[in-house]
């Protein structure tokens, strides 16, 4: 997957666009019309489609929402290994110390910048934001959903 712009902190949000600009634009309308259509013609049949829709609405958040937990999990695994490899003893043994959100952040690191962004994230209890912003090369991950 290419891009013509460098990732960077400022561009690396993505959005999936059947997702973000027709599923949960579709759903929502849907849940809002027929949140009318049960005012406007009030029985079981129109609180039955109010329920109905709702219910695919919160299914097609909690579908995405699942995915991105799946893939969290996989870049803790990946940045575990990477750390693993890439820290001398000392701090390697501190690895377990890092949360999943510092995990995710430290991603982006690229391998010479890593282990002192570790040092700091720990020393400091960066947070997920504070760590991507404190990357000065850049380590794009253009895989991300």
């Amino acid at each position: 997957m290419s891009s013509t712009v460098p990732q960077s902190f400022k561009n690396h949000v993505r959005f999936d666009p059947p997702f973000h600009f027709f599923v949960l634009p579709v759903f929502t309308f849907a849940v809002v019309w027929s949140i009318v259509h049960l005012v406007r013609h009030f029985g079981y049949h129109s609180a039955g489609l109010v329920v109905l829709f709702m219910a695919a609405l919160v299914l097609a958040v909690k579908t995405r929402f699942y995915a991105l937990k799946v893939q969290t999990r996989v870049i803790r695994l990946e940045e575990r290994l990477r750390l693993y490899t890439l820290l001398s003893d000392p701090l390697r043994s501190r690895i377990p110390e890092l949360n999943e959100a510092q995990l995710v952040g430290l991603r982006f690191a690229s391998d010479g910048e890593c282990p002192a962004l570790m040092e700091q994230a720990l020393a400091s209890s960066l947070k997920n934001p504070e760590i991507k912003k404190a990357v000065k090369q850049w380590r794009a991950d253009q895989w991300r959903v």
